[in-house]
């Protein structure tokens, strides 16, 4: 528990970190980075270079102060770092510098208006919540029988072109078995050594159900855009991963997985990529003859952008109470709604025939996922019903 001392010095900062968090958050990787230059390849540079991965620290940074008192809001953003940093491989070690480097960029921002009794409070603030993080990622490190960041060696069976931009990876261990146990919804990191030598990981939904004799990673292939540069772990797999070939691939990791109950309807509402852990779960279903009601909904820009439809046609001949909703919002002009597709246009949930009681799941953009939360919220569904996978970093909206 933060010290009284302390405690005024942390809510005093809220206003402070809303208008700074971003100057400090760059300075903060700025000089990290040029100190330690091996931890680039700890981090999505991709994700540096757009800037999403500053906004994001910034926001978690003030979503912690904001929130430091309420460790219900908390704890489940807090279990999704968990996962990720034991995905990529952070240790204990790797806490000191971040905290040296954060608080000396607080320094540097705040100027003068960071006094010695503000650095005290937020150095006492880190390490609370480094100290949490360090036992939690050794509890999963310890539950998974992994080290932390640990990677092996799978042989890439068989490659599947979804669509033009999307391709499906089938993963095998050398002896030809399955990697192993996960659970439906959850994730893998991908390792990569880039022409210019960096590593590179990068995590992707594991898109195939459990009792599948490989693991299946769907990967697409990230375009440049006004906002981003092109994924370079994507477009580097697409290029050069073929059958045959050996990928160091993490154990399985995430805690965006398929609820348990079988008395509750379940809700996937999915855009883009976001269809695949959304798969995973509908083939677990499936492989259990499950009779869970269950309402599959995604979005998509037509036919041509749509992966695993044949694998999710599969399952419905499976699954007696699944019903599947697609939208296009811009048809192929041989595409006929209520035949190739459901509805036209976006994702409007006032067209879906919702369950009265149901688990909700989200995957997608970070907008689809807003847009329908919000949406899902109007309609009167209780938070604790809705639950989101997050691809790339978050902003915390709902602690904002």
């Amino acid at each position: 528990m933060l010290s009284a001392a302390s405690r005024p010095y942390i809510d005093a900062s809220v206003p402070v970190l809303r208008e700074h968090g971003l100057a400090i958050t760059r300075h903060f990787y700025a000089s990290m980075f040029e100190a330690h230059p091996a931890l680039r390849n700890l981090f999505n540079m991709g994700n540096q270079a757009s800037g999403a991965q500053q906004q994001s620290l910034a926001s978690a940074v003030f979503a912690y102060a904001a929130n430091i008192d309420n460790a219900a809001a908390l704890a489940p953003v807090l279990e999704r770092i968990v996962h990720k940093h034991v995905s990529v491989g952070i240790t204990p070690a790797h806490y000191p510098i971040v905290g040296r480097h954060l608080l000396g960029a607080i320094k540097a921002v705040l100027g003068d208006a960071a006094t010695p009794a503000l650095i005290a409070a937020w150095d006492e603030a880190y390490w609370l919540l480094a100290g949490a993080l360090i036992a939690a990622e050794a509890r999963l490190s310890e539950k998974t029988h992994a080290p932390l960041g640990s990677l092996r060696e799978l042989v890439v069976a068989d490659v599947d072109r979804e669509t033009e931009h999307v391709a499906s990876y089938y993963l095998r261990t050398p002896e030809g078995g399955s990697p192993g146990e996960f659970t439906p919804g959850q994730y893998v990191s991908v390792s990569v050594t880039l022409p210019d030598g960096a590593q590179q990981r990068r995590q992707y939904s594991l898109s195939d159900a459990p009792q599948a004799p490989h693991w299946r990673i769907t990967v697409k292939r990230e375009a440049a855009n006004d906002t981003k540069p092109a994924g370079q772990v994507s477009n580097w797999l697409h290029a050069n991963l073929k059958a045959g070939d050996r990928l160091l691939v993490s154990p399985a990791y995430g805690e965006f997985t398929l609820p348990q109950s079988d008395t509750r309807a379940l809700v996937l509402l999915s855009a883009g990529v976001g269809i695949t852990p959304m798969m995973s779960m509908v083939a677990a279903l499936a492989a259990q003859g499950s009779r869970r009601e269950v309402l599959f909904a995604h979005a998509g820009r037509n036919g041509a952008h749509v992966a695993l439809r044949r694998h999710l046609a599969y399952a419905a001949r499976q699954l007696p109470h699944l019903r599947v909703a697609t939208f296009f919002e811009t048809p192929l002009p041989n595409e006929r709604e209520g035949i190739d597709y459901t509805f036209a246009g976006r994702m409007d949930i006032a067209r879906l025939a919702l369950p009265s009681d149901a688990d909700y799941l989200l995957c997608g953009p970070s907008a689809f996922m807003q847009t329908q939360w919000r949406a899902l919220r109007d309609a009167g569904v209780p938070a604790q019903r809705m639950h989101r996978e997050v691809f790339g970093p978050d902003a915390l909206e709902h602690l904002l």
